[in-house]
């Protein structure tokens, strides 16, 4: 666990203050040990696959989409190369299940990322 996490999270608004914080949590239970830093102004986990970012509106939970196929990239947002992300307006708006599906589809094929 990362200190500059917690001051991230603690310096947001409602409601992305409590977005980041289920977020955050689907994380760290799904992946037990994880690596949590803090890098890119974001936290960050699992040594760059996913990050969390407060946007004025919203919450993006990102993902390194190296490795994975059309298909899986399809499940995301965004044009970047190497990273893509889901919107979160809310907490009421996070499907965990989807969440979780989706943190496994990048842990399985970025295994040798």
């Amino acid at each position: 666990m990362d200190n500059r996490v917690d001051i991230y999270v603690n310096k947001q608004k409602p409601p992305q203050q409590e977005v980041i914080r289920k977020l955050r949590k689907i994380i760290l239970k799904k992946f037990p040990g994880i690596s949590e830093e803090f890098k890119w102004g974001v936290p960050v986990y699992g040594e760059g696959k996913y990050y969390i970012g407060a946007l004025k509106d919203h919450v993006n939970l990102g993902f390194s989409i190296n490795g994975l196929s059309k298909k899986d990239i399809g499940n995301f947002e965004g044009a970047g190369k190497t990273m893509r992300h889901i919107k979160v307006y809310s907490v009421k708006d996070i499907d965990e299940k989807k969440v979780i599906r989706l943190l496994g589809v990048v842990k399985k094929r970025c295994e040798s990322c």
